[in-house]
């Protein structure tokens, strides 16, 4: 058994200003198998890089350990798997195949150029090669990105089965929830460690913040009463300080002021209101400091416009096919007004191809009927949105969009103020994945048609989305690998086959 320690790590890009890390202290155990989470721009990537020795820090990063980072790096990916393993690190054939055949992968795709497999297959193919090297430490950096349900259960099962440790980074909270049994999470201010899994962390992370909620609301209403005493203080040792100079004489009172009396007390009285007023301010600046910085998911807004309409679309015995081979078995449906249908199935079963095809893109042969509403309004989220460019302005205009709502979405899911006067092509993937929600949430539609929504979201932005959803009840086509989102949003489902 060894550790990781973590002694005061403070860390920033100089470009962001403010630090990602500050004074951030922790062990890890490298038995554990640890989820590591935390809103997108938080730092998660940056500190598996801390680990491995990539970038420069202020405090200590000590261990005995070496590690292996997931995914790893492709030369030349037209070359045949097995070669494009080898470049990466050294394995005995059977190794290889026997961590395929537990990930329930044919070994046949070692003979497979790489570029030829699968989304799926590669990531497979590459965690099996992590896997065959039983010396280094694992770290797992978004492993469901390209899998499907199914795959997605198979690594899981996968993961739990291997005895040594390691860290993985996703944003798919069924997943963390199977395969992990420590969390941590990267939050505003801190480093926060939590033992078991991520429901664990949760329950333990909303009775915490319902705990720093309630003291923060104590807390600022003593900072309003100390500064209202302080303000009072600071009024009553300004009256002291007119005293000073005495009173006139009241006309036929017949009483004479001790002027040089009322200055004397006068300037103790004063000195003696400036210490408290010093002594006020003290305590408000250590109330303030004891205040915590709390992740809330914040509201965004959607512009669902029902209409008249109940029946939105029909299906009966409906199939598509390419070249005469079938995506999938014959299906029937029906999405009526206030429904949220959700189409589930394996990678190329054909679930996009079907909202190809509602949205006229469809390029194969398609049996049964389809009826849908006339004229009904669409707002889409696409798996591909490589066409959104230019300034956000632009962009909203464009899309006939309010400028100012798109900005107050973008902040609501975590886009940077900073960000705002970027060009859209020049936005990270992510940036740019929310660019395309905030469009498809202020287009004004009766029917949402979402593909894959949560690629490169985090898990504040799916249970935002999810609170939306519940709140708002739109009528929704959606398509999503992410099996807890399609168990909060979703009224029906159906399977491909």
């Amino acid at each position: 058994m060894s550790t990781i320690e973590i002694k005061e790590l403070t860390f920033g890009y100089d470009a962001m200003g403010d630090n990602l890390f500050d004074g951030a202290s922790l062990i890890i155990d490298d038995t554990w198998k640890l989820g590591l989470i935390g809103r997108n721009g938080r730092g998660k990537t940056t500190l598996l890089r801390l680990l491995m020795g990539e970038l420069p820090y202020s405090g200590k990063i000590t261990h005995q350990l070496s590690f292996t980072y997931f995914p790893q790096p492709v030369k030349d990916k037209t070359q045949l798997t097995f070669y494009v393993l080898q470049d990466v690190s050294t394995f005995e054939q059977w190794e290889i195949e026997r961590e395929l055949n537990l990930l329930q992968v044919s070994p046949d795709v070692l003979w497979r150029p790489f570029d030829s497999l699968s989304g799926g297959e590669q990531t497979k193919v590459l965690l099996a090669l992590l896997f065959v090297d039983d010396v280094n430490f694992p770290l797992i950096d978004e492993p469901t990105n390209h899998l499907d349900i199914v795959a997605r259960k198979q690594v899981a099962e996968y993961l739990q089965k291997k005895k040594q440790g390691f860290i993985v980074v996703s944003h798919d909270r069924s997943f963390v929830d199977e395969v992990v049994d420590h969390v941590l999470a990267i939050e505003k201010s801190q480093l926060v460690l939590y033992q078991g899994n991520f429901s664990v962390y949760e329950e333990e992370k909303a009775r915490r913040d319902k705990f720093e909620q309630e003291e923060n609301v104590k807390l600022k209403k003593e900072i309003s009463r100390l500064k209202r005493t302080a303000a009072e203080k600071a009024e009553w040792s300004r009256g002291r300080e007119r005293d000073k100079y005495g009173s006139p004489t009241k006309k036929g009172s017949g009483a004479v002021a001790d002027t040089g009396f009322i200055g004397a007390r006068a300037a103790r009285t004063m000195k003696r209101g400036k210490t408290l007023e010093h002594r006020m301010t003290k305590q408000i600046s250590e109330k303030e400091a004891l205040l915590k910085d709390i992740d809330y998911v914040e509201s965004l807004r959607m512009n669902y416009q029902p209409t008249h309409r109940k029946l939105l679309i029909k299906a009966e015995q409906f199939q598509l096919s390419f070249d005469g081979k079938p995506l999938f078995s014959p299906v029937s449906f029906e999405l009526y007004q206030g429904q949220r249908l959700a189409i589930q199935g394996a990678n190329g079963s054909g679930k996009s191809s079907i909202i190809n095809y509602l949205m006229g893109n469809f390029q194969g042969e398609a049996t049964g009927t389809v009826t849908m509403s006339k004229q009904v309004s669409i707002s889409f989220i696409r798996q591909n949105y490589e066409d959104n460019h230019g300034l956000l302005a632009d962009f909203a205009e464009r899309n006939r969009l309010s400028y100012q709502d798109l900005l107050y979405n973008l902040r609501k899911l975590g886009l940077e103020r900073s960000v705002f006067d970027n060009r859209i092509e020049a936005m990270s993937m992510g940036q740019r994945k929310r660019v395309e929600v905030a469009k498809s949430l202020l287009t004004s539609a009766e029917l949402f048609i979402w593909d894959e929504p949560l690629n490169y979201l985090d898990v504040f932005n799916q249970e935002q989305l999810e609170t939306l959803i519940q709140k708002v009840q739109p009528t929704m086509l959606v398509v999503e690998h992410d099996a807890m989102f399609l168990q909060h949003i979703a009224t029906e489902i159906i399977r491909l086959t």
